[in-house]
């Protein structure tokens, strides 16, 4: 019992982080693209790690479920699963345009989970 309490809190600080994270980054390739820029590759890599942060919410989220402990609404779980679904294709996709084009969906991306993140710490 103390683990899934050490888990939960993980998992809602975690929640947290990823949100601040990815505004930051918003405003990141936002500035990028406003400037007329290409992304840098601090911000991809900043992108990446963001992934790979989701990735291990997601499994914190997975160990909750198996203990038995549900969110209020299961919205709270598609959030999740259109997040780690949506970032990694967006990627892959922007990556094949132009610069600005890249920067513009990245930072459109970011802006987008930021707000599914925002709704899966109110649905948790």
């Amino acid at each position: 019992m103390v683990a899934l309490n050490f888990v939960a809190f993980v998992h809602q600080r975690f929640a947290f982080a990823l949100l601040i994270y990815a505004v930051i980054l918003g405003l990141w390739g936002g500035y990028q693209f406003l400037r007329q820029r290409a992304l840098s590759g601090g911000f991809r890599s900043s992108y990446l790690l963001m992934i790979g942060l989701l990735a291990v919410q997601g499994l914190l989220g997975v160990l909750l479920l198996i203990g038995h402990r549900q969110p209020r609404e299961i919205l709270h779980v598609v959030y999740g699963i259109f997040a780690i679904v949506f970032l990694p294709g967006v990627y892959f996709y922007a990556a094949r345009g132009s610069r600005a084009r890249e920067a513009a969906f990245m930072a459109a991306t970011c802006w987008i989970v930021a707000v599914a993140f925002g709704r899966g710490i109110g649905t948790g």
